[in-house]
């Protein structure tokens, strides 16, 4: 979101009568994942907004589906929100029935902040660019690319890159972003596409080269990393974002506040910045934008789900 960073502000504070009690926060992610920490970080500040608790619970399992259908059955009250993460807009694709309307059944809200699809290789290999790539993956067709997962948001993205490059590849799915990374990293498959969230520590450390950002624009924590874009490889923007929802017909008034907190949060340095660290691009999308990405991705991702038939049995 344009200009967030503009200067800080406090964070507005609740009027009417909502909230009266606690609020639950639903993740559909166990404790300690990227999930939770988008969770956990808008815990305190939010509490200090709203004066009542904010109380997390983790329901994981099924890419977040049981948290989904949670939340799709709850009272549209504002008492129950989920910290959704963007495999909201990837399971319709990838999953043939689902206990509840990714569209109808939810109210989207804002989103925090996302977190792009970098193509990584490990530091000991002799790519520089994502167009090296390219090459090799002529010369040697079929080359190993390392996921975190059958559909994961790093899936979609190799198999978008795929055919935008025109090239073959062999998909490896790891159960998990950290053992893929470390394959990676041991030179045991030569290319990922991760979070840039989940990899900038081994980043940091010199253990993985970022060659290109699979995003629309680059980001701050790899100031000097081409986008694809930048070199005539773009594809759709796969990056994975966190964001608040609700039930549907969540009322106008609370979402309002909700993304007016939420914003202003967004405004402040300090919080931002811990974001930032954490390989993250603030957001800040309120509804209608939201609505808007929602359904622009889940139409993306179906068109790739049915050409390189990725599903989830």
């Amino acid at each position: 979101m344009a200009g967030l960073l503009a200067g800080a502000a406090p964070v507005a504070r609740a009027q009417g009568r909502w909230p009266e009690r606690p609020v639950r926060l639903i993740v559909g992610y166990p404790a300690g994942g990227p999930t939770d920490f988008a969770a956990r970080i808008l815990q305190e500040p939010l509490q200090q907004a709203w004066g009542q608790p904010l109380v997390i619970e983790n329901r994981a399992g099924a890419s977040q589906v049981i948290a989904s259908e949670a939340v799709a059955r709850a009272a549209p009250d504002g008492y129950t929100l989920f910290l959704a993460a963007s495999t909201h807009t990837s399971n319709p694709a990838i999953h043939p029935r689902l206990p509840y309307d990714t569209l109808a059944d939810f109210t989207p809200v804002v989103i925090i902040y996302s977190s792009p699809s970098v193509l990584f290789t490990g530091a000991d290999q002799p790519y520089r660019t994502a167009q090296d790539v390219v090459e090799a993956a002529r010369r040697q067709p079929g080359v190993a690319f390392a996921s975190s997962g059958n559909g994961s948001s790093g899936h979609f993205a190799l198999e978008m890159f795929r055919r935008k490059a025109g090239i073959e590849i062999t998909h490896v799915a790891y159960r998990g972003a950290a053992p893929a990374l470390q394959d990676v990293v041991g030179g045991r498959v030569p290319f990922t596409f991760s979070t840039l969230s989940g990899a900038v520590g081994l980043a940091r450390q010199g253990k993985l080269r970022a060659l290109a950002i699979a995003a629309s624009h680059r980001v701050e924590t790899l100031p000097d990393v081409s986008t694809l874009a930048e070199v005539g490889l773009e594809i759709p923007d796969t990056s994975p974002w966190y964001s608040i929802m609700g039930p549907a017909r969540l009322p106008e008034p609370i979402v309002r506040r909700i993304t007016a907190d939420v914003q202003a949060l967004l405004r402040r340095p300090d919080f931002a910045r811990r974001i930032v660290e954490q390989g993250g691009v603030i957001e800040g999308a309120g509804p209608e934008e939201f609505a808007e990405r929602i359904r622009r991705e889940i139409a993306a991702n179906i068109e790739v789900a049915r050409a390189a038939n990725i599903r989830i049995e």
